[in-house]
């Protein structure tokens, strides 16, 4: 068994303090058991972890371009420096604090 440590806001551990008097179990078997029907309700949760593997690495990435092309291929998605749009044949022209409305 593992034991945690959580923050609880104080009406909730209160409420959660009243139930478990009421049913005659500890704080630790009421929150036991609110987990387990927590898990019930989300099966599609539960177990879903050891499920999931990461991809194999050859099968993502750049795989085949030369470092060259790869470089070309990341400075070309880079976004302009202030003042180039222009000079990368931008669509609209640069706005000065004068344009603005």
């Amino acid at each position: 068994m593992v034991k945690i440590q959580i923050r609880l806001p104080d009406a909730l551990y209160r409420d959660l303090k009243r139930l478990a008097a009421a049913r005659e179990w500890s704080l630790a078997e009421t929150l036991r058991r609110a987990a387990e029907q927590l898990l019930a309700r989300h099966p599609q949760i539960h177990g879903a972890a050891a499920s999931w593997r990461p991809p194999v690495s050859d099968a993502v990435g750049w795989r085949g371009l030369s470092h060259a092309a790869v470089r070309a291929a990341a400075l070309d998605d880079m976004e302009p420096p202030l003042g180039e749009t222009a000079s990368r044949g931008a669509a609209t022209p640069e706005r000065t604090r004068h344009d603005i409305p």
